[in-house]
């Protein structure tokens, strides 16, 4: 553990030193600094660079929005003589904090401190002080006997929650208007539920899921074991020398009670020494059934008129925009929830279904009501909606939070509750998940409305004042990204911790990137000191390798049918296991795969150099194409490429031939030398 300390100081050391170079710091406070991040790192171990320093950055986060450094923050960091603003970074903050006041300084007066920019103080700032706030550490047992103290509870905690009437009658009035039409047209008949890559409670896996030992009784009216689970013949009853007989896939599945079935098994997993991450893993066929409910309100969410661009679940880039332009602007809030699953009450989430009767009783149906804690502790019956691990708790908690925030703007702005009015207020709604953009001056009006429908607002990661903002991962200051390079996992010490390498390596390249040569050096030299060299690669080569603005480019041959140079190098690849998959249990996955090819994309082949390329709309710009520059701004006609397309068709049927022998262990990554992309 000793040499891991002292390799994440010399790391820490190094994003230290670019940042003051990034920002003009005054260097004179740089061997003050680096002392005490040596000092406390050696009495408070690597929690001082995990948990300590991300909270100096929450308080100087929060300084930013007050316009001015409190008292009350940086608790632990003694203060400059005679000054306001802490010791610890003074050389950085004092270029945009008043060193005695601590007011922060304004544009007028920002060019007299010598930085380069506002903006790039506070990324440098950021960048060490948050470059470790999320390494996936194994935190101590007694954060995880917390953390799992609170998830009971909260669930605990809703037998104190209770709306008025009138409370309750405006959300489902409000809630209609915004859902009624657009879930409509479920037909569970038509549902096509998939299984997930993840864990299950009931402890099955890879190709196994596809044969059912068990399903819910309670899924039946739905989701039918043979029509959804198997093709319906494998339920059919077979007549043979007088005798009736059922296959065997009928034979071995047992249709469970409701009382008799699993309770979502509760589990911890590392996410930082502060706390860890808790997942509820759900039963195979209430996961299975659950996806298919989720594709529906995916699809159709989406493509609302009232919901379209404004709540979102596969792009994260309309809440990023937000932040990034409001950040400049002043004129939205962006809002961050703490717990946001575990909050979500059953009776409110299903009572938005309630146009749809027969979508809200599959959505039930599917929905686990006990759960088993590590401790064996059942709870039940469960009165939230549903924890992280279900595949309905994205969707429907970012519709419960979108009608929260339409209700709260039509109530403050004294609107009446019609379509119209819907319309108007949701253009100042966008949500994703549980990060919210709204408008600033509404914001304490829906903050309101959250903590009265049980929503816990997360006041360090929620910013409606100042010039900071973040939303969906990307952090914000007067119109300029300030998002920090995270180090996400622990150094790697052996060729074995084949994922450990592949964050390494990726994280070296973000430094290198954003102009952090000396952590990005560190970080290359220590894994070539594990795994041996790194070859220079492209930035979307699937090697692991350095990227350059140089482009520079260890070429090791030529590849003339792919026309590329290439490298040999470690590549990423899935860890296999043997997993014999056959008879219904077997054809039942062979037809799901083979639904993801009913509207096959044809790619397009470049009529002069032969450069293929996946089309952008009815046409394909010839980016990167071999005859042409980028810079040409011209778009080429471009023709099918049958040959392409066959030899896909071919390359699928060869992989069909194993996916019934062999399955992917999921998280498992192993590196594999061969020939890549230069």
């Amino acid at each position: 553990m000793k040499r891991d300390v002292s390799d994440y100081l010399k790391l820490m050391t190094a994003v230290y030193r670019d940042a003051v170079v990034m920002c003009s710091a005054d260097v004179t406070c740089e061997k003050r600094d680096l002392q005490t991040i040596k000092s406390r790192v050696k009495t408070q171990g690597l929690s001082f660079l995990t948990i300590t320093l991300p909270r100096f950055a929450r308080d100087f986060e929060r300084s930013l929005a007050n316009g001015r450094i409190d008292s009350t923050l940086f608790e632990g960091f003694r203060r400059v003589k005679r000054g306001s603003i802490p010791a610890f970074l003074q050389g950085m903050t004092s270029l945009i904090f008043d060193l005695v006041t601590g007011e922060l300084f304004n544009d007028e007066h920002f060019p007299q401190t010598g930085a380069s920019s506002f903006s790039s103080v506070v990324d440098a700032v950021r960048q060490i002080c948050r470059f470790f706030g999320k390494t996936e550490f194994v935190c101590a047992p007694k954060r995880v006997l917390a953390a799992l103290e609170s998830f009971v509870t909260i669930e605990r905690s809703f037998s104190d929650f209770t709306l008025s009437d009138s409370e309750t009658s405006e959300f489902l009035v409000v809630s209609d208007l915004l859902w009624h039409n657009a879930i409509a047209g479920f037909k569970s008949s038509d549902a096509n539920p998939q299984h997930g890559p993840g864990a299950t409670a009931d402890g099955v896996s890879g190709n196994q899921k596809y044969r059912w030992l068990s399903w819910y009784d309670r899924l039946e009216p739905y989701f039918s074991l043979f029509g959804h689970g198997y093709p319906l013949a494998a339920g059919e009853i077979r007549s043979f020398n007088g005798s009736l007989f059922r296959r065997r896939e009928a034979q071995i599945v047992t249709i469970v009670p409701e009382d008799q079935e699993l309770p979502v098994k509760v589990v911890t997993v590392p996410k930082t020494l502060k706390a860890p991450r808790i997942i509820a893993i759900e039963p195979c066929c209430v996961q299975y059934a659950q996806q298919g409910i989720r594709d529906f309100l995916y699809r159709k969410i989406e493509d609302y008129w009232l919901t379209r661009g404004h709540i979102n679940f596969r792009d994260q880039g309309v809440n990023q925009s937000q932040a990034l332009v409001s950040s400049s602007t002043g004129l939205a809030a962006t809002l961050d929830l703490s717990d946001a699953s575990d909050r979500v009450p059953l009776t409110l989430a299903l009572d938005m279904f309630r146009s749809n009767p027969e979508l809200r009783e599959a959505i039930f149906a599917c929905r686990s009501n006990s759960a088993r804690m590590p401790s064996g502790e059942i709870i039940s019956p469960l009165r939230k909606f549903a924890s992280m691990g279900s595949a309905l708790c994205f969707p429907i908690e970012a519709m419960y939070f979108y009608t929260i925030c339409v209700l709260a703007l039509l109530n403050d702005r004294k609107l009446s509750y019609t379509a119209r009015n819907v319309f108007d207020v949701t253009r100042d709604v966008y949500v994703y998940g549980d990060d919210i953009v709204v408008p600033t001056t509404k914001a304490d009006a829906v903050l309101e409305y959250l903590h009265k429908y049980n929503c816990k607002v997360n006041v360090h990661k929620s910013f409606w004042t100042g010039r900071f903002r973040e939303s969906c991962g990307v952090d914000a200051y007067a119109g300029e990204p300030v998002t920090p390079v995270y180090f996400r996992h622990e150094l790697p010490e052996n060729r074995q911790q084949s994922s450990l390498l592949i964050s390494a390596v990726s994280t070296a390249n973000q430094l290198y990137l954003k102009g952090f040569w000396r952590s990005a050096d560190f970080l290359y030299k220590y894994i070539e000191g594990v795994i041996g060299s790194l070859p220079y690669v492209r930035h979307d080569s699937e090697a692991l390798g350095r990227i350059s603005y140089l482009g520079f480019r260890s070429a090791g041959r030529w590849n003339s049918k792919l026309q590329r140079l290439e490298v040999r190098a470690l590549v990423p690849s899935p860890v296999y296991r043997t997993d014999v998959l056959g008879g219904y249990a077997a054809l039942s996955k062979c037809l799901k795969r083979l639904e993801g090819f009913s509207n096959p994309v044809l790619p397009f082949m470049c009529e002069v150099c032969g450069t293929t390329r996946f089309p952008q709309g009815d046409r394909a710009t010839v980016t990167g194409c071999n005859c042409h520059s980028t810079e040409d701004g011209l778009e080429f006609a471009f023709k099918h490429d049958l040959d392409y397309y066959l030899d896909m068709i071919e390359r699928i049927t060869v992989s069909a031939r194993d996916h019934l022998k062999r399955s992917a262990l999921h998280g498992a990554v192993t590196l594999k030398r061969r020939w890549a992309m230069a």
